[in-house]
């Protein structure tokens, strides 16, 4: 545990200068373990486990481009996201670990106590074992707090879910290297440094439950709101039943609009993402050596709450979204999710709404401004700025064509459960929640919250 955040990051740097971390891109054509189909074009693992990269061909009637083709990631795998609380003198804190995942633009990053898929715990890649593993494969010798199948990035996975997890136990438990303690209130003032708290840490931290039920507007006690739950259910049902997602795997090869150039899978606009090769060294890590492909976005991406209190509680403008991987058609996104650059020359009317509002907004109504990565062990330098903007009187409270005033107490009780907050919702989330952190309550008025 640390007194002050000032030892956290001389801890952190010193976890950096102990281990060795080397990432070199490479051709595709060059990655070791790794075969591109001679027919398919398709590109997998010779185990045959850990993920797929393969062709997606999409038709919907929801978005202004209602048909196109595209790479996408199949990892059918469900990963566990989990992170373990204790208390210690009345102040409940978090065990987190520092990560080195191949995509991370500084390496490095705060992670769960447990990040793992299928392929990592059962140990198909012949390496270490996974600390803490046991905590979360036998979850119910000790206090659940959150457990719920969320998904991932939709745009780039095709429906893909992890089960995030957050444990509650009263024993000790032992502090290995690369982990740590940290309480809420020094989590919610790192959640503001750039590149730091992974995206895997902060999509778990959106399901945690309120510390007192009375704390008031963005907790998760009384779902108030300007809209009744029963509404906001209906609302999204009916979205769902009205888009039109037809997702159909087909061959990498056979992607319109794409081309493998130079060992390299981009698209012929030179937007979006590329799919690349990269030499892995990390000493600190399960297995020290290997390679893999990966998903490279062309451009950093902006996702945006717009906000504003009715009635004294907290509202964000959300928009019912269908992504190419989604897996349930729609789910609820922030209220602008996209990459600005591809957008650049279209005009106002082809822009995504309220994208140039957001990106208007005066610094007197920002009131979250950081860069987050997005996550690193699929993704290579994946970075989103993530804003929360106050609406002026100037935005009127009609909601425009698939968006909905939405409490944050209500999100709050959304996120419980699978399938309704993306997750670049639920990282926006967690940064809004974490406003109540500061107010550190005991560890069993955390537990009796759930």
């Amino acid at each position: 545990m640390f007194r002050d955040l000032s030892e956290f990051h001389e801890w952190f740097d010193s976890r950096a200068r102990a281990n060795r971390f080397r990432v070199t891109p490479t051709g595709l054509d060059a990655l070791q373990g790794w075969t591109t189909d001679p027919d398919t074009g398709n590109i997998a693992h010779a185990s045959g486990r850990f993920f797929t990269v393969e062709g997606l061909r999409v038709r919907t009637n929801s978005r202004q481009v209602t048909a196109w083709d595209q790479p996408i990631i199949i990892q059918p795998e469900t990963g566990i996201l989990g992170i373990l609380v204790k208390d210690f003198d009345g102040v409940p804190h978090f065990l987190m670990q520092a990560k080195m995942e191949p995509g991370n633009i500084n390496l490095l990053q705060l992670s769960p106590t447990v990040q793992a898929t299928r392929s990592n715990y059962t140990r198909v890649h012949r390496g270490s074992s996974v600390p803490y593993l046991e905590y979360f494969v036998a979850a119910r010798r000790h206090q659940v707090l959150f457990d719920s199948l969320q998904s991932e990035q939709g745009s780039w996975f095709l429906g893909k879910r992890n089960r995030n997890m957050i444990v509650y136990v009263d024993e000790d438990v032992p502090v290995r290297d690369d982990f740590c303690w940290l309480s809420l209130p020094q989590l919610r003032e790192l959640l503001s440094v750039d590149n730091l708290v992974n995206m895997d840490s902060r999509t778990v931290l959106s399901g945690m439950p309120s510390p007192r039920r009375d704390a008031g507007p963005g907790h998760t006690g009384d779902a108030e709101g300007w809209h009744p739950m029963k509404r906001v259910l209906s609302w999204f049902t009916e979205a769902k039943s009205n888009h039109r997602l037809d997702q159909q795997r087909i061959p990498l090869s056979q992607v319109a609009g794409w081309r493998l150039r130079d060992s390299v899978v981009e698209h012929d606009s030179g937007h979006f993402f590329r799919i690349i090769g990269v030499n892995v060294q990390a000493t600190n890590r399960e297995v020290r050596e290997w390679s893999q492909p990966m998903l490279a976005p062309c451009g950093r991406g902006l996702v945006a709450f717009l906000v504003r209190d009715i009635a004294g509680v907290r509202h964000v403008l959300v928009r019912a979204l269908s992504e190419a991987g989604t897996l349930d058609v729609v789910e609820l996104a922030p209220t602008v999710q996209c990459t600005p650059d591809n957008y650049r020359d279209l005009p106002t009317e082809q822009r995504p709404p309220f994208l140039d509002y957001a990106l208007a907004a005066p610094p007197d109504r920002i009131r979250l401004d950081v860069v987050h990565s997005e996550e690193g062990g699929r993704f290579y330098h994946a970075e989103t700025r993530y804003l929360v903007v106050e609406t002026a009187e100037d935005l009127p409270y009609e909601e425009p064509e698939g968006h909905l005033w939405v409490s944050v107490p209500q999100l709050a009780q959304l996120v419980r459960h699978s399938n309704y907050l993306n997750v670049s919702a639920r990282s926006l989330l967690c940064c809004l929640r974490s406003e109540s952190w500061m107010d550190t309550t005991v560890s069993a008025d955390l537990v009796a919250a759930w």
